[in-house]
């Protein structure tokens, strides 16, 4: 044991890029913040990051709004969702998710998680079957891709429409297939935290001509629907715009501006992001008592945060755990912990849902720890992290 220390912040983020400071300044001398404050034949920030980020995902239709939460409340909209209806989600997902469906009145039915921290896609098929739902809202939470294309067999089977939450999944793809691009739409978070930051910013993308043109009015675009250049036609918003109502959750040209900037540098980040993640995996592994997700070969992550389980440990030693680990330096989270803790709870925390039991599910959730890995970490940073938690699983453990 060597009582090293680790100094860093685990809460602490790059800097935002000076080429994004400039595009934001210059917003602000404009004056022209709202993203409809547009000069004659300009098309403004937010839409050239629509169209940017359309291009990035290879959507037909994107939507720049205020957080990923929103995102998802406008999809949920969007796909015309009732109050009284059952919506499927993930039972391992952070609360914004089976939040945005009690926003629409809808009742969130949690689904089973496994030991890889994806939906169990057996209980998926049971839960279609029992409840009638017609839309699952799957959280890719922390991360972890679930098989996408054994998902959308199920539920293009069952007629279920798949609303995708991606916040943790930017310039993540499964074989090939940006995540986000498997279901009728997808939902990305721009959040601090999140893989570019807005400090709240978020998109949806769709294919879908009426999902975009509902998005759209939802977001507060009065009848400037025109100013959305990576959005349908004019005629489809005549189908629905007296029927849409307005929700407003724009997103601004300051946010859009810093976040064009970043976009460009996107798929380089994900390579820091994954360099760090694999140096701590590989500094844990073996660790007796402890197991960490193996990503599945067809899975492109982004590793900006990493998850270990510790299946069957007393909750007294994973406090233990994550005392000592703290005493030291690391932050970790435990999701399994009796009360929610900042941003970390567990279905049954959400009692706006009706009661609901998934015994092997909780076994898992119970064990899943779970650290941010920030870009400010350099490589020596993670093998010293690592080797604290390596250290301390098998004093307490």
């Amino acid at each position: 044991m060597t009582g090293e220390v680790f100094k860093g912040n685990f809460t602490q983020q790059e800097p935002i890029p000076e080429e994004a400071i400039e595009a934001a300044v210059a917003v602000m001398r404009s004056g022209r913040l709202h993203r409809y404050n547009t000069l004659p034949g300009e098309k403004g920030e937010v839409a050239l990051l629509e169209e940017e980020f359309a291009a990035y995902t290879g959507a037909k239709y994107c939507l720049a709004v205020a957080s990923g939460g929103y995102a998802l409340g406008c999809a949920l909209r969007a796909l015309e969702v009732k109050p009284g209806e059952s919506v499927l989600t993930n039972a391992f997902t952070l609360a914004p998710v089976p939040g945005a469906i009690a926003s629409v009145g809808a009742k969130p039915v949690f689904v089973g998680v496994t030991e890889g921290l994806v939906i169990d896609l057996d209980d998926l098929q049971v839960k279609i079957s029992e409840t009638g739902a017609k839309v699952l809202m799957l959280s890719h939470m922390r991360g972890h891709l679930v098989d996408m294309d054994a998902l959308m067999y199920i539920c293009n089977g069952a007629g279920v429409a798949v609303i995708e939450d991606c916040a943790h999944t930017m310039g993540a793809h499964w074989n090939g297939v940006p995540s986000g691009r498997h279901g009728v739409i997808g939902c990305y978070s721009t959040q601090t935290y999140k893989h570019i930051n807005s400090g709240e910013g978020g998109f949806l993308i769709t294919d879908d001509e009426e999902s975009a043109a509902r998005a759209i009015m939802l977001s507060g675009s009065y009848m400037l629907y025109g100013k959305h250049t990576a959005g349908p036609t004019p005629d489809v918003f005549e189908k629905i715009k007296y029927e849409t109502p307005n929700v407003s959750g724009r997103m601004d040209h300051l946010r859009a501006a810093i976040l064009r900037v970043q976009l460009r540098s996107l798929d380089v980040q994900v390579e820091n992001w994954n360099a760090r993640y694999r140096m701590v995996e590989a500094g844990l592994r073996g660790t007796k008592g402890l197991m960490l997700i193996e990503r599945p070969e067809p899975e492109h992550y982004v590793g900006s945060s990493i998850q270990f389980l510790l299946l069957d440990w007393p909750d007294a030693k994973i406090e233990a755990l994550v005392a000592a680990c703290l005493k030291r330096g690391v932050e970790l989270k435990w999701f399994g912990a009796p009360e929610p803790v900042a941003f970390t709870s567990r279905y049954e925390s959400w009692r706006y849902a009706e009661a609901q039991s998934l015994p092997d599910s909780d076994r898992v959730l119970r064990a899943i720890m779970d650290m941010r890995l920030p870009l400010t970490f350099s490589l020596e940073d993670c093998e010293i992290v690592s080797r604290i938690i390596r250290e301390e699983v098998l004093r307490v453990g």
